[in-house]
């Protein structure tokens, strides 16, 4: 038998694909490769736990990010040795949890993200309508969002640039782009809220 590998990958102190105990762990110890490749492998699973519990596709991916920001706050509070994948499934199903109240909360009278992202990235510039001056409200308050967000917004919604290349053009990370998306987005939805 031969350990050789196992032995010369771990006196590197690289994590082998699906050690997320040991990413999570370089992560917390500043990795940003282990904590980005730890981000991408574990969206299976935070989709399929979503998915149980949530119908609407809209609602999964906004359950999935708002998981994603959480285990990104509180990843230093993890403890290493212990099972990374009952940790974050739990992180998962309380923010299903949050998703559910807030749709309930919202059932009346609210414009769906979806939508309001929609007029952000592709509004009618012969729509003199509702729709037109929703477009021109959303582009009004994406302009009053903090520098990154506002930057992850226009290059995502108005630009249509994939993550990549908004990446390459903000010099942001992808992860960094996917957060500050999620925060902009939430900040639109609370203003539009208020406004209402």
């Amino acid at each position: 038998m031969h350990h050789q590998p196992e032995t010369a990958r771990q006196s590197r102190g690289a994590a082998a694909p699906g050690d997320w105990e040991a990413m999570m762990a370089a992560a917390q110890a500043g990795d940003v490769r282990a904590y980005d490749r730890l981000l991408r492998e574990m969206l299976p699973l935070l989709r399929a736990t979503a998915r149980r519990r949530l119908s609407n596709a809209a609602d999964v991916e906004e359950a999935v990010q708002d998981t994603l920001l959480t285990i990104h706050q509180l990843r230093h509070t993890y403890e290493p040795g212990r099972p990374l994948r009952p940790w974050l499934r739990v992180i998962c199903e309380r923010r299903c949890v949050d998703r559910i109240r807030w749709r309930q909360r919202h059932a009346r009278g609210e414009l769906p993200i979806s939508d309001a992202e929609d007029s952000i990235a592709a509004p009618s510039r012969h729509d003199a309508g509702p729709g037109k001056v929703m477009a021109a409200q959303l582009r009004a308050l994406v302009d009053t969002l903090p520098a990154a967000q506002r930057t992850a917004l226009t290059l995502t919604r108005f630009e249509e640039l994939s993550l990549t290349e908004a990446s390459r053009h903000s010099g942001l990370s992808i992860g960094s782009l996917k957060i500050a998306c999620w925060r902009g987005v939430r900040t639109l939805r609370e203003r539009l809220d208020a406004a209402a």
